[in-house]
């Protein structure tokens, strides 16, 4: 299946000008070939969902895109994945729950790697999403940011599909002011915002996103 990647990207890249945030193609809808293609236009980040699609994904890559790529889990990690996951993902955008950041240090120690997270933040409340309300984030920040084999690269969130701009200004907003609160009050550097998806990046962008995770947008 062709797509017109080289076409979406430059639209993605001119509608976020002049910011320069890292844009993640998402990949859990596609196979191999999407990856490929989205490399040969000159993309280095790639984002997966399902441990077990991306692994047989992964298999069928060249060792150059496995090489200079960087791989990224953004869906739901139930803590039985979390040995997997830490074995074939650079960074993991999900991390909701102490217990789960707890057991992603373990895996990390027994393969000696430092595994890259991302705190995801529920700043709309949704019952149906995943992730830390604002003060469950202040009470486990510095557990967490203490824990070995973890390094506590930024914050996550993922705005509600059906959010109105005025809102959508207000979550990413409020995502911003708290990654500065969280700075302050520990003295810690926090270099990641992964705000963004192919329905509000030209929102997110603004409020400090490093990271767009962006799928129907650039494969459409």
């Amino acid at each position: 299946m062709q797509y017109n990647l080289e076409k979406n990207l430059i639209q993605i890249q001119e509608d976020i000008a002049p910011y320069k945030p890292n844009i993640i193609a998402i990949t859990k809808y596609f196979d191999e070939n999407a990856i490929i293609e989205a490399y040969n236009a000159g993309l280095r980040n790639f984002g997966e969902s399902r441990v077990l699609d991306a692994i047989e994904k992964f298999s069928k890559l060249p060792v150059e895109i496995l090489e200079n790529s960087t791989f990224h889990f953004i869906g739901h990690l139930q803590s039985n994945k979390a040995k997997k996951v830490v074995n074939h993902f650079d960074y993991i955008h999900s991390v909701d729950s102490l217990k789960l950041a707890e057991i992603i240090s373990e895996e990390a120690q027994k393969i000696g790697k430092i595994q890259n997270i991302l705190l995801q933040v529920n700043n709309a409340n949704e019952v149906q999403k995943f992730g830390f309300s604002k003060d469950e984030l202040f009470d486990n920040f510095e557990k967490i940011e203490k824990l070995p084999n973890i390094n506590l690269s930024g914050l996550m969130n993922m705005a509600p599909l059906n959010a109105s701009e005025s809102e959508l200004n207000r979550l990413f907003g409020e995502v911003f002011q708290i990654k500065n609160t969280l700075e302050k009050e520990f003295s810690f550097h926090l270099k990641e915002l992964s705000m963004g998806m192919s329905q509000d990046y030209k929102i997110a962008v603004k409020h400090g996103a490093t990271m767009l995770r962006i799928g129907r947008k650039l494969f459409n």
